[in-house]
């Protein structure tokens, strides 16, 4: 895959979406779940837009690392706007995998999915994405951590980021990235 075409911008997309698992991976009720993994990761990958996704050390996606708990799996990853992601989420096959997301999570009572506006160029870390996750359940959307229905842009959140203290950064234990034109195996 080749690496985007578009004007480099200043600000990227982060998203994480946590899901807790019906069954275990291994169980034979998830294998249509487990057999979709690869052709979505690699359809997300060649998707206009797409910049990175977190993947674990010697694997082809995230669905090992249980940072949020033992049954609960984590998508993160960053688009170059809303827009690519929307497009990826709700425009794409992706879309017919989401219709049928019952047969393997559980109906979430709080919020599971968060957005939020990182430096182009800046790779969230698990934690980072956790602590916006845990932002949005407790306060509700804020130009730190918002959803698709209750956006904000990255001149808005920017203006927010100014007034806020710079937060360490933190490294995602057994968590490797795979960026645009790269193998996430690498």
């Amino acid at each position: 895959m080749t690496a985007s075409q578009h004007v480099p911008r200043a600000a990227h997309l982060a998203q994480l979406n946590v899901a807790t698992l019906r069954y275990p991976l291994d169980d034979p009720r998830m294998a249509a779940f487990v057999e979709l993994l690869d052709p979505v990761n690699a359809a997300a990958d060649a998707t206009p837009g797409f910049v990175w996704r977190l993947v674990e050390e010697g694997a082809a996606d995230a669905t090992e690392l249980r940072p949020a708990g033992e049954d609960v799996i984590v998508n993160m990853s960053v688009w170059e706007t809303r827009e690519a992601l929307w497009d990826f989420a709700y425009r794409s096959g992706h879309l017919e995998v989401m219709r049928r997301r019952r047969e393997w999570f559980e109906r979430h009572v709080e919020a599971h999915l968060v957005l939020w506006w990182v430096p182009a160029g800046h790779l969230p870390t698990i934690e980072e994405a956790l602590e916006r996750l845990a932002d949005l359940r407790e306060h509700g959307p804020s130009p730190r951590a918002f959803t698709f229905a209750s956006s904000y842009t990255a001149a808005e959140a920017g203006l927010h980021l100014q007034a806020l203290p710079t937060l360490p950064a933190q490294a995602a234990d057994g968590a490797h990235p795979t960026r645009a034109g790269s193998s996430p195996m690498a």
